[in-house]
């Protein structure tokens, strides 16, 4: 199942990009990221959907360690309880742990999430929740990727967070919350794409997502 963010050059939505030139090198000296080895791929599925939603009166934070830094992401319940329940959920039991952002375009996205590293990975389930029709997708919002032949708001365990300030993505994708620390690091992430390789988002070297931590207040 090949996913729209996965192979966004397909996506009409895509806003057209200058082609720039950048060396890995230069790359990650700006972004101070550390040069890790990316891990194994893993095989995908095998996880099941949350039983419980979360606690609406409880916030919920997940704050993702990379070999860029951390950053902090916090859930939306009211525009996506179902996919902020399971993302909550696969954070626990480590489904991120040593997986990489195997998708970073300069000026629109990154996205991680992906056991497979190949774009083509999931849980196993899907969630679905309504998706806002005045949603705006700008920098800091954290949304659910999905395939392209699946309903708005569909979400799987890949997702992106935008950091171009005019992406033009039309109100398909759930948002799953906001960055709220480390938009810093997301910004270094987001430098770390080859911008010769359009909207297919090769990495110029691996970001790990080392570890996931759930949060509760």
């Amino acid at each position: 199942m090949a996913l729209v963010f996965a192979a966004c050059g397909d996506d009409d939505s895509q806003p057209a990009k200058k082609k720039e030139t950048a060396s890995p090198a230069a790359a990650e000296q700006k972004a101070g990221c550390k040069d890790v080895q990316q891990p194994a791929p893993r095989e995908a599925g095998g996880q099941k959907p949350p039983k419980q939603p979360l606690d609406p009166g409880t916030t919920y934070e997940v704050e993702l360690k990379t070999s860029c830094g951390p950053f902090t992401i916090r859930l939306n319940q009211k525009s996506a309880p179902k996919a902020a329940a399971s993302f909550a959920a696969l954070a626990k039991s480590g489904f991120f742990d040593d997986t990489i952002f195997h998708r970073i375009v300069p000026g629109f996205v990154i996205q991680g999430g992906d056991p497979t590293a190949s774009g083509t990975g999931g849980p196993g389930y899907s969630t679905r929740d309504r998706v806002p029709a005045n949603a705006a997708y700008v920098p800091g919002v954290v949304a659910m990727a999905k395939a392209g032949n699946e309903p708005a708001g569909t979400a799987g365990s890949q997702f992106f967070v935008v950091t171009g300030a005019d992406v033009g993505l039309t109100p398909d994708y759930a948002l799953l919350g906001k960055v709220t620390k480390g938009m810093d690091v997301v910004q270094a992430i987001g430098e770390l794409g080859d911008p010769a390789s359009g909207g297919t988002g090769t990495p110029l070297q691996s970001v790990v997502i080392e570890g996931a931590k759930v949060s509760e207040r």
